[in-house]
């Protein structure tokens, strides 16, 4: 979801900079603020028992995170992390809804995204569960490309180094790199130096 800045200010929204690896909420945290990312990278991970991370999400300019769980009052299933030098918008809760009140497009405009990210995080769900590292790699490129507006073949950068790859599918980074090959060999992904195409 991408809300101009303009609105998001004229309903309280604060921009506030991260440096890197800042975290701008922890898992278990209560959800009370709308976040929409202006400049830079953002991750939301988990990790489990034994301290392997877990990336659920790589988000960048213009997407929105924080929302869904402003409806149903639970707590952060994730952190969120900067990746790099950010600057976001934080809009406390009720001012979010207030907003979504007063202009009800913006409203239809959030459901739409909200049934975007539902529908392609359960065909990544499904792709991750697939024993076929190439499903996986291609169930992630899918979801990733869900937030681009165009709609060509081999024009979709995939703007994450082979290691992130491998913490937002739970493969290897080894065996990412060998499916990588794999997959410009079959022609399903192109290479411009180390930077995937999909």
């Amino acid at each position: 979801m991408n809300i101009d800045e303009n609105i998001l200010h004229s309903f309280g929204g604060e921009s506030i900079r991260y440096k890197a690896k800042e975290f701008i909420f922890r898992e278990g945290e209560h959800s009370l603020y709308y976040f929409q990312v202006i400049s830079g990278k953002v991750k939301l991970n988990t990790f489990n028992d034994d301290g392997k991370e877990f990336i659920q999400n790589i988000l960048g300019k213009n997407q929105s995170f924080g929302d869904p769980l402003l409806f149903i009052d639970r707590l952060y299933p994730t952190n969120a992390v900067s990746l790099e030098a950010v600057e976001i918008i934080r809009m406390p809760k009720s001012n979010f809804i207030d907003m979504l009140q007063k202009h009800p497009d913006l409203s239809l405009e959030m459901n739409a995204c909200l049934s975007q990210r539902l529908y392609y995080n359960s065909l990544m769900v499904r792709n991750m569960a697939s024993q076929n590292p190439i499903h996986r790699l291609q169930g992630l490129m899918e979801y990733l490309k869900s937030y681009y507006d165009g709609d060509c073949q081999h024009c979709f950068p995939v703007e994450l180094t082979r290691q992130q790859i491998a913490d937002l599918t739970g493969l290897r980074v080894e065996t990412v790199i060998r499916i990588v090959k794999k997959m410009v060999n079959e022609e399903i992904i192109k290479l411009d130096g180390r930077r995937i195409l999909y």
